[in-house]
């Protein structure tokens, strides 16, 4: 039956999924036909799912393992702070960057195609809802129409005929015609049951979807957002911001491999309907609708004849008869019997407007109609649902492996930071090289009270002596006083440069007599300065 396919052709993709290993959760194969209400078919779909919950565990151990090595690996604080270190984490943070813009592109494009195919089998459902709905209305229609309408006209024909033997048989003939009509019309399928399964099966499709998406569409923007918020706690070194990060993101890592199960899961089944569809509706609609009749809608083949070609016949021909036999009636009863003009119009009425249902009955019936919904549904799940399931499932490894990078380099960033503010914290506030101590806004106020050193010498004058001079444009050779103040404050810049600002002349070179004068110099000073000390 499946070589007679000449218009559906399931996509490649199907057929590679079709192939999965499908086991029970007794680890027992079984057949890779569509059967979800088979309790081992279920299992089957569900072992999928357990696949990807075994991968989540593995990734989880392997995150935990990771941590507790950086946790008990001791290294040195000037290792931890090297440049090798940091450009480690900033490559990580990059490449988790990109391969999350990545994921988050391929989740957008696949939750785009999964929705339009969804969309495009509802409808389709509805289509195909709307054609049934239209047959069983143009039965139900023409059927009431024959046995009320019809039979009221003729019993008040029969009365008024009852003198005239032939009028009456005239009437008992269009009877047994009607009779006949209605014989066919049961002799169709019923519809209605049909009807309301599609229009539920299509509204739950639709319902379904709507939260498929927007859940999808929620998971997206939080991996892109948390992302972004990662980028920037490394940036700004914030630990807090990188810690709530690292929780978020062990919460995004679970959720991405959950959507991947279902996902894997939900491509797998589908993909054993699309395989051989035919075969799951035949077994669906057995004992509901003939396989011939489905048989013809499937394929829609010209070599197939149409089922309902001949209670369609039967129906036209009977009409054609009793519309011969009301023509009669009214060109040789109405002159004889004027009363029965009403009855003989009405039924006349009648029949026109069966006629008019009937071509409306036999294009509803054609295959061609419900062939296209059932081609578009097939097209809409298995070429654009499965392929969008796909790169969702894409996605979602994607995702997994960019959480699973961020989550590695978060813990190493967080260390880093650590060390360098311990570093920054142990450094002495009083010692001149710190930066703090060169900064303004970061010494100690009650440091800038203190006396300094020099006011203990009477030769040195006070502190505010020290203060740099306002700028002047001197010539003068240097004073003895500076050199020596050069010379006991240990050539510091801050009083150092004191002499020379506003000079336009590099400073002078000393010959070797006075340097040899210079040192002479100091050592007095120094055994001066000693005297007046222990004084």
């Amino acid at each position: 039956m499946s070589s007679a396919r000449v218009d559906y052709v399931a996509p490649w993709w199907t057929y590679w999924l079709h192939n999965f290993p499908h086991i029970n959760l007794r680890f027992e194969p079984i057949d890779h036909s569509f059967q979800p209400s088979e309790e081992n078919y279920q299992q089957s779909l569900i072992f999928l799912g357990c696949v990807a919950a075994a991968g989540l565990g593995l990734n989880l151990l392997c995150l935990a393992v990771y941590l507790s090595c950086l946790c008990c690996c001791h290294k040195d604080e000037e290792e931890e702070s090297k440049k090798p270190g940091s450009c480690c984490v900033t490559w990580s943070a990059v490449a988790a960057g990109l391969i999350t813009c990545i994921a988050v592109g391929v989740g957008f494009y696949g939750n785009s195609e999964t929705n339009d195919g969804v969309y495009q089998l509802s409808y389709s459902l509805y289509n195909a809802n709307h054609t049934l709905g239209g047959v069983d209305s143009l039965v139900s229609g023409t059927m009431g129409g024959m046995k009320t309408g019809l039979h009221q006209h003729l019993a008040r024909l029969d009365e008024i005929f009852a003198t005239r033997g032939d009028y009456v048989q005239t009437l008992q003939f269009m009877q047994q015609m009607a009779d006949n009509v209605i014989k066919q019309l049961l002799g169709l399928p019923d519809w209605a049951g049909a009807d309301v399964s599609l229009a539920s099966i299509a509204d739950r499709t639709a319902t379904v979807e709507y939260y498929r998406w927007l859940i999808y569409l929620l998971l997206l923007i939080l991996d892109l957002i948390i992302c972004l918020l990662a980028c920037l706690g490394l940036a700004k070194q914030s630990r807090w911001l990188l810690t709530t990060m690292m929780v978020f993101g062990v919460m995004t890592l679970i959720l991405s491999w959950t959507s991947l199960g279902a996902g894997l899961a939900a491509a797998v089944g589908t993909s054993d309907f699309c395989v051989s569809p035919d075969k799951y509706l035949m077994s669906q609609t057995k004992g509901v609708v003939g396989a011939d009749i489905l048989h013809y809608y499937l394929y829609c083949n010209q070599t197939l004849s149409n089922p309902f070609q001949q209670p369609l016949t039967i129906f036209q021909r009977s009409l054609t008869t009793m519309q011969i036999q009301i023509q009669s009636l009214l060109q040789f009863a109405v002159p004889l019997f004027p009363t029965a003009e009403g009855d003989l119009v009405g039924i006349q009425r009648l029949l026109n407007s069966s006629e008019a249902g009937l071509h409306q009955l036999t294009a509803l019936l054609d295959c061609r109609g419900l062939n296209k919904d059932y081609l578009d549904a097939m097209v809409g799940v298995c070429y654009d649902g499965v392929e969008g399931v796909l790169y969702l499932c894409l996605f979602s490894v994607l995702a997994a492996c960019a959480f699973t990078v961020m989550l590695c380099a978060i813990p190493r960033a967080w260390r880093q930071i650590a060390c360098r503010e311990r570093d920054y914290d142990d450094i002495d506030e009083e010692d001149p090289f710190n930066p703090r101590a060169r900064r303004p806004g970061s010494q100690n106020p009650s440091h800038a009270n203190m006396h300094s050193f020099c006011s203990y010498s009477s030769s040195m004058g006070s502190q505010s002596s020290l203060h740099p001079p306002a700028p002047a444009v001197s010539t003068a050779p240097m004073s003895h006083e500076y050199m020596n103040q050069t010379a006991l404050f240990g050539g510091n810049p801050r009083y150092e440069n004191v002499p020379l600002i506003g000079r336009g002349s590099p400073p002078p070179s000393y010959s070797p007599s006075m340097r040899a004068t210079y040192l002479s110099m100091t050592e007095d000073h120094s055994r001066h300065f000693g005297n007046d000390f222990q004084a």
